[in-house]
């Protein structure tokens, strides 16, 4: 490695490994040791503690600096949550997808009630913007009880056919959680969710009608946006 590559400050690794190995962990469904390897098999000796701090560290500062999709009034939510059990205590992952797929948000909450779907609904407002077209949900009555009382004139379906969408949302976070083997704690799951979504947004692109070429095209920008969010962050 060249003494004159930039770095992270206070830190001796340049910056395109330390944004390697965070990708590598948050893209793909790979533990830390085996990232480690990855990086170990390039000449790049690095513990998987330091990768996991590096995670901790500035996996959320490169979440805030990706590009977001920009939402719009003719927007379709889908929610749904999923029970995950940290030390034994059961909690709830609330998520709300759109109309393509992406993630718009995720809140770790103790409860499975109106309260809990209101505080999801109120965090979607602040961070969209605006009220979407659509609200699907599954039969659950805190949905409609929460949109009542925030958004009374966004059409609401609730039918556990209809969410699907939602529902298969979960599944790279099912495949993540059993790599992890759990979670420790309330505020980890929300850190790691977070990032993750974020990462996994930018990178996975909708399904689409698109030509092979438009695909690489797309994740060749995907990648040099993502190397900027690193030299944003030294």
């Amino acid at each position: 490695m060249s003494s004159a590559a930039p770095t992270y400050k206070n830190h001796r690794y340049p910056i395109e490994i330390v944004a390697r190995a965070i990708w590598l962990y948050f893209r793909f469904n790979l533990s830390l040791r085996e990232v480690e390897e990855m990086l170990l098999e390039r000449g790049i000796v690095v513990s998987y503690e330091t990768i996991r701090r590096w995670c901790r560290k500035h996996g959320s500062d490169y979440a805030r600096r990706l590009r977001r999709k920009v939402p719009t009034k003719n927007d379709v939510w889908h929610l749904d949550e999923v029970v995950v059990r940290i030390n034994g205590r059961k909690c709830w992952l609330w998520r709300a997808v759109d109309q393509d797929g992406y993630v718009l948000d995720e809140l770790v909450q103790s409860r499975r009630n109106t309260k809990a779907a209101k505080r999801l609904l109120t965090r979607l407002l602040k961070k969209q913007g605006l009220a979407p077209k659509r609200m699907i949900t599954d039969k659950l009555r805190s949905y409609g009880a929460a949109r009542r009382q925030l958004m009374p004139n966004v059409e609401h379906r609730s039918h556990k056919g209809l969410n699907n969408r939602a529902e298969n949302s979960h599944l790279p976070f099912r495949k993540r959680e059993r790599t992890r083997h759990g979670f420790r704690s309330i505020g980890s799951l929300q850190q790691f969710v977070s990032t993750f979504s974020t990462i996994r947004n930018h990178f996975v692109l909708p399904k689409s009608n698109r030509s092979a070429t438009q695909i690489r095209s797309d994740r060749r920008k995907a990648m040099v946006e993502w190397k900027f969010a690193a030299e944003q962050i030294v």
